[in-house]
């Protein structure tokens, strides 16, 4: 992988296609049609709508600019078609235990843009997904947490 490629799963890259999409026939058509009626009002100086829908816009085209930048170096991973031997890799759905409460907890590791705590995706620049990849199942995976090392012995690894 490339310096400035960014790893992001088949999901997440359909998602970010789908927001770029959405914004340029959706939303910027919107605003401009906003701002074309604001202006029609008059005096531009005192008028708020005007503002709002420049600001709107301004908010628009650079989240476009954006995207356009993210998919441009992004690297689309597949976790089905993932051959890790039981390695936890980017994309990689994780079982694993909490040693200390016996919590059992699953998430999957994906890229920041998709990482979504409560749907059980969690970044790859977290500290529990840094400390789980590479390892394998019964592999112990520690790590640094404000109240001390944690530890979580890994069940299961699913490329889903």
């Amino acid at each position: 992988m490339a310096v400035n490629q960014i790893p992001v799963t088949l999901r997440g890259a359909g998602l970010l296609k789908e927001e770029l999409l959405r914004l340029r026939s959706e939303d910027r058509p919107n605003v401009i049609q906003a701002i074309a009626e604001a202006r029609a009002q008059g005096d531009l100086s005192e008028n708020a709508e005007y503002e709002a829908a420049k600001e709107k816009q301004s908010f628009i085209e650079g989240r476009i600019a954006e995207l356009e930048s993210k998919l441009s170096n992004m690297q689309v991973i597949d976790p089905t078609a993932l051959n890790a031997e039981g390695r936890v890799v980017f994309g990689a759905t994780v079982r694993f235990e909490d040693l200390d409460t016996s919590d059992v907890k699953i998430y999957q590791i994906v890229g920041e843009d998709e990482a979504d705590i409560k749907s059980g995706k969690i970044s790859i620049a977290s500290p529990i997904a840094r400390a789980l990849i590479g390892k394998h199942e019964g592999d112990i995976a520690e790590v640094s947490a404000p109240g001390g090392i944690k530890e979580y012995e890994i069940i299961e690894v699913l490329y889903v």
